[in-house]
């Protein structure tokens, strides 16, 4: 079996990638995770995702790389990581008591072929309607601040969310079920 690299510095992609059951190695690259590039959340997270396995390519000349992007979007807004404390209180208040869409674009390379695939997958998440309390309590924790939509439906954030339509995976970082049917089509399989 070829050498499987996971081009993103993510805990959460590597617990969810071990899931599988897959030997990888970890190399975050270098990729460009700019969200003012398109319009389209779900093009914008594939284009994220295509140019952090890019950014590893020369490294492996014979493997596949296994990268991925997740961001918010409420309202047409993309929702990125928060770049602070009073910016994780912001877009917790905006969410408050609203549905959004949580979009991971992936895209999987095999390095000695060239075969590309890259996909996106949403997941719609209800946030219940939150106090100011409730939301400097979870801001004080500092889990918001390094994830995307300021909230860790994995970690104590899941108090936060009443249901999701979709992918838990996908609202963790990276959508299990379609990365595997992706993977078999370059003979990686996890069952």
């Amino acid at each position: 079996m070829k050498k499987i690299v996971l081009a993103s510095a993510s805990p959460r992609r590597r617990a969810l990638l071990r899931q599988l059951g897959l030997k990888f190695i970890v190399d975050p690259g270098t990729g460009d995770e700019d969200n003012t590039l398109t319009a389209d959340p779900h093009a914008l997270t594939r284009l994220i995702s295509r140019r952090k396995a890019g950014s590893v390519v020369v490294k492996y000349p014979d493997a596949v790389i296994i990268a991925a992007d997740t961001i918010g979007v409420l309202e047409g807004q993309v929702l990125g990581k928060p770049e602070s404390a009073a910016g994780a209180k912001k877009m917790l208040e905006q969410m408050s008591g609203k549905p959004h869409r949580v979009i991971t674009g992936y895209t999987v390379l095999d390095t000695a072929t060239g075969k590309t695939v890259s996909n996106s997958v949403e997941t719609i998440v209800y946030i219940k309607s939150l106090s100011a309390a409730e939301i400097d309590a979870y801001v004080l924790t500092g889990e918001p601040l390094d994830k995307a939509g300021a909230y860790g439906i994995q970690g104590r954030g899941a108090v936060l969310v009443e249901r999701i339509a979709g992918d838990y995976s996908n609202v963790v970082g990276l959508p299990l079920f379609a990365l595997s049917e992706t993977l078999k089509e370059f003979g990686i399989k996890v069952l």
